[in-house]
């Protein structure tokens, strides 16, 4: 019975990775968006992809698509970059107060010391 689980499965897998592949990729603008909340330069995403910095300015920009396996190992960093930053919330650096945080008063200025 579970062999039956694991084929039904794997045949549902399939179809959903069948599904999402045309429109899995994001556009070329949120693709630089990605990188840029993550605070990554083009290079450092050639040199982990093996390809040339203008290579990643091409897919940023809508001119050329990336071709297997690069697209995949491509797709794998955005999803991921996505999870971190997802789209609304800012970019890197942007802290926003948490309620506790918020809630603390800062002196504008220090008192001073009697002499």
């Amino acid at each position: 019975m579970a062999s039956e689980q694991d084929a039904l499965f794997a045949s549902v897998d399939a179809l959903l990775a069948q599904a999402g592949a045309p429109d899995a990729f994001p556009e070329p603008s949120e693709r630089k968006r990605l990188r840029e909340a993550a605070g990554l330069s083009q290079d450092q995403v050639a040199k982990a992809l093996s390809v040339r910095r203008e290579t990643i300015t091409s897919w940023e920009s809508g001119r050329t698509e990336p071709r297997q396996p690069k697209r995949a190992a491509y797709l794998r960093l955005l999803e991921g970059l996505a999870e971190r930053f997802p789209a609304g919330s800012g970019a890197v650096g942007s802290v926003e107060p948490t309620p506790a945080a918020s809630a603390v008063s800062v002196p504008a200025r220090l008192p001073t010391r009697p002499a």
